[in-house]
């Protein structure tokens, strides 16, 4: 949630008015800048601390079930939904399945494309917190009194959201900042939900086996990561400790300045950027700003992020950017992804492929993701899947490429072909494609691949493109040495096989596993083809001899060879559609 643009509210001096302690407030024991915390840890379901820390009790669990039974009902899910109605429904289910939504909206490997783009539209904007709950609730936080941290704060909030909510403030000290502030029990419905979707999840997949489509289960769990990083604002306070110290040398890139002495679990509080909304390209104009260097050097620096900092900004859209004097800042860092070494550097490969409308590169750098076992792949159909993409793309201008429909049947070929991607690739696609999104009027002659593949080129020194050919031709001589030695080996042991009477052959056919059976099974159905024929021709020469004795003016022995072949023949014809349909 960004932190806005505009002053929406008038300030009003003090906690509650005045400078004098607010009602209920005394002098603090542990010293003015002590946050209440707790230090309570463990993965829920697996240590009853989270229980205790959550308030989790299976009354409280079956009371909610019941709610979100009663809801789903409402939407007759069991007849379907379409992607409007998905996104609907995840808004009444309240913040925890929004925020599933809004992951599930980054996974076009799981969900269609479709409500993928529609779950992009979770309604972000709820009623506001009044005045007195807010208080409330910085009461809690702090054992100091409000009015010796806070001047002033705003009434109305300049964004509400099902999580949180930001108000302008000003410090005693003088600073303008804006204040993150996390809704009363959010953690611990959020908690209660997902211990109630890890519990279903658990019965699903051992219902549906190991042959099940979703691995729900990853699913949860990746929804229980997100939910304690993001409910947990210490989290975003590093966060933008550290992208600060990343792009520290970046001129034209910035994100607030956090104030860790203010932060606490539920409270962020931060430099408040007022600068042009980044979708307000007639402003941007107004001020004298180029739109095209505006967004090449967003890309630049995005590159920068995954490449070089393996730490980059999960939803970069307009409402999280603004311009300020000359520089591009990120207001919400509350989503962020990470990237290894190895990471970034398949995608640098998998860039400079696309490049080179290279489909082996772009395989090579695709399988370095795969978290599944590779065993199984058929190398061969995944070339020339990756052919069929190379060719569909590759014939069009680099400023012209479709970002978000190639990385779509990226990630939907590798799915068809057994591999499995991790979140972190996935999600990265998705804020690629909507960083294009973003980028799309301010780029119309450029393109994004070209200006990634420029700040690979750029920012790789001479002396490590060396370096990195050197080891990949050491690497690659080590094994075609190894992969000669095996071969004469093995020639060899072939080679005494065959002398000896003992050499055997594997047959291996493509589509079968089986393939001696198979050519067996299919004989068989030749030779009962051929035995119905005999009946029906054996059958219509005794018919023709009038052979005694007859029944319905055909003889019996005729009339049984033809009911017999008729038997055989639906039963042949039944098979092979049962067959087929398998």
């Amino acid at each position: 949630m960004a932190q806005g643009e505009r002053d929406q509210g008038t300030q009003v001096k003090g906690a509650t008015g005045g400078r004098g302690p607010l009602d209920g407030w005394g002098p603090s024991e542990k010293g003015p800048w002590a946050p209440v915390r707790d230090d309570t840890i463990g993965l829920l379901g697996g240590f009853p601390g989270d229980a205790r820390r959550y308030r989790i009790s299976r009354l409280s669990k079956a009371a909610r079930l019941r709610e979100i039974l009663a809801i789903a009902s409402h939407y007759d899910i069991l007849h379907g939904l379409t992607p409007v109605s998905f996104r609907q429904l995840l808004e009444e289910l309240g913040p925890t399945f929004v925020k599933a939504g809004q992951i599930l909206s980054m996974r076009s490997e799981i969900l269609p494309e479709s409500f993928c783009q529609e779950l992009t539209r979770l309604r972000t904007d709820v009623e506001p917190m009044d005045r007195e709950l807010v208080l409330q609730t910085l009461r809690a936080e702090y054992e100091t009194p409000i009015e010796e941290i806070f001047d002033a704060i705003d009434d109305v909030p300049l964004g509400s959201a099902s999580v949180a909510q930001v108000h302008k403030a000003r410090l005693v000290s003088g600073e303008t900042v804006a204040i993150k502030l996390q809704r009363p029990h959010v953690q611990e419905i959020m908690a209660q939900d997902i211990s109630i979707m890890r519990s279903l999840a658990r019965r699903a997949q051992g219902l549906m086996g190991d042959d099940q489509f979703l691995d729900l289960q990853s699913v949860v769990d990746e929804l229980w990561q997100s939910f304690r990083e993001e409910t947990d604002f210490l989290v975003e306070a590093h966060s933008l400790e550290e992208f600060r110290r990343n792009n520290a040398s970046c001129r034209f890139v910035d994100c607030p300045r956090p104030f860790p002495r203010l932060c606490t679990e539920h409270v962020v509080v931060m430099d408040y950027i007022e600068g042009i909304p980044f979708d307000d390209r007639e402003a941007l104009l107004a001020q004298g700003y180029d739109l095209e260097e505006i967004g090449t050097k967003l890309v630049d620096n995005y590159t920068q992020q995954m490449i070089d900092d393996g730490f980059f900004h999960a939803d970069p859209h307009p409402g999280n950017l603004v311009v300020r004097d000359g520089k591009i800042v990120y207001l919400d860092l509350g989503i962020m992804g990470r990237l290894s070494s190895h990471d970034r550097s398949a995608i640098a490969d998998m860039v400079s492929a696309v490049a080179a409308r290279d489909s082996a590169g772009l395989k090579a750098g695709l399988l370095r993701f795969s978290v599944s076992d590779l065993r199984d792949v058929d190398h061969a159909s995944l070339l020339a899947d990756l052919d069929s993409i190379i060719a569909d793309f590759g014939e069009a201008d680099l400023a012209e490429l479709d970002i978000g429909a190639f990385l779509n049947s990226l990630i939907s070929m590798a799915r068809r072909n057994g591999i499995e991607l991790p979140g972190t690739v996935t999600m990265l696609a998705r804020s690629l494609v909507t960083l294009e999104g973003t980028v799309d009027g301010f780029l119309p002659d450029a393109s994004m691949v070209d200006i990634v593949r420029a700040h690979i080129k750029a920012h790789t020194r001479p002396l490590d493109l060396a370096k990195g050919e050197l080891r990949s031709y050491l690497r690659e001589s080590a094994s075609a040495s190894h992969g000669l030695l095996r071969a004469a080996s093995q020639a060899d042991t072939a080679m005494e096989m065959l002398t000896r009477g003992q050499l055997r052959m594997n047959l291996d056919l493509p589509g079968t596993e089986n393939p001696i059976s198979d050519m067996a099974h299919a004989a068989d159905r030749l030779t009962m083809g051929i035995i119905i024929a005999g009946l029906f021709i054996g059958s219509s020469v005794v018919y023709y001899a009038r052979i005694q004795p007859v029944i319905f003016g055909i003889p019996v022995i005729g009339f049984v060879g033809y009911v017999v072949a008729l038997v055989l023949g639906l039963w042949l014809v039944r098979q092979i559609m049962r067959e087929s349909r398998r």
